[in-house]
């Protein structure tokens, strides 16, 4: 199907999914865009593997429809398996091929043309150049995330699915994945789960957070942050010792933190800027303010809003 007959790449319409008398997923319907990073959330058990194993077509839904480029998951899945490059939670591999040899086989079963050109391409994309002559049980655990996202790219899908894609990996490491996924965002459609907030605030184009298989947010990543905001957060530096209580005292003020010798954290109400009012209290009280910011709520804060019990 060309690429100009479809306007939307993942079409999820009310799916349910039971196991025996649990519910894993229920009435859950999104979209995801051509060439849009999105974000699937949730707490463990709420539903995030077994939506992207139904979109994959590794698992049947109980209700609702699937569509991945027009292709139904159901009808034709082999179409929709042309259509999907999928990275699962534990990176199935076998650790006693080479690397070349394990793309060579993955795109052999893809029936790709020119598969030793193409296997040579998703190498160097992936940064797989120094270790593409070994055996993927002597790589590290950052090297097999690489080998996992090559073979889940070599048939050049137009939707890539990546459970967990970073679990484990090292500082390094995750910034090198980030910016693969990243690149990949440029021309394919990526959904991809994780529990690292500031992975999704730096990667993500839109973030639908899942609790209990239900979807309980679904919007960009600025927008969730600013609609969720119920408080704000001032980090404040006086020049002397201040006391909690007499902070507290500051009118809109719930709470302060002492983070270190002369900073706070001040929590306000959201109803009206608070650093007017924290200077007000500097005057008064004799003291002098050597940094006064306010800051962002963090996905982190959303996310544990909409997803506590």
């Amino acid at each position: 199907m060309p690429e100009t007959e479809y306007k939307v790449s993942i079409i999820v319409q009310n799916i349910s999914k039971l196991y025996g008398s649990q519910k894993a997923l229920n009435d859950v319907s999104f979209e995801v865009k051509p060439a849009e990073i999105v974000g699937f959330l949730g707490p463990n058990g709420a539903g995030k593997s077994t939506m992207m194993k139904i979109i994959t077509c590794f698992l049947p839904q109980t209700s609702g429809k699937v569509s991945v480029c027009g292709f139904d998951v159901e009808e034709q899945s082999l179409e929709v398996r042309q259509q999907v490059g999928y990275l699962p939670e534990h990176n199935p591999l076998y650790l006693e091929m080479y690397v070349k040899e394990y793309l060579e086989f993955i795109g052999g079963l893809h029936k790709i043309k020119n598969t030793k050109s193409r296997v040579k391409e998703m190498i160097e994309a992936t940064g797989l150049q120094v270790e593409q002559n070994k055996k993927i049980g002597a790589l590290s655990k950052g090297y097999r995330q690489r080998v996992g996202i090559a073979q889940a790219l070599i048939h050049n899908p137009k939707v890539l699915i990546l459970d967990e894609p970073t679990t484990g990996l090292d500082p390094n490491q995750l910034e090198e994945i980030r910016s693969l996924i990243k690149n990949v965002g440029k021309e394919k459609t990526v959904m991809l789960s994780t529990h690292i907030m500031q992975e999704v605030e730096a990667v993500c184009d839109r973030v639908i957070i899942v609790n209990n298989g239900e979807i309980v947010a679904n919007d960009d990543t600025h927008n969730l942050q600013k609609a969720r905001r119920e408080q704000q957060l001032v980090l404040v530096e006086f020049d002397r010792e201040v006391s909690r209580t007499a902070l507290k005292n500051i009118p809109g003020v719930i709470d302060a933190k002492n983070i270190e010798a002369n900073k706070w954290h001040i929590i306000a109400h959201d109803d009206k800027d608070i650093r007017k009012d924290i200077f007000d209290f500097a005057v008064k009280n004799g003291v002098s303010v050597l940094a006064l910011q306010k800051q962002e709520q963090k996905l982190e804060d959303v996310f544990k809003q909409l997803t506590k019990k």
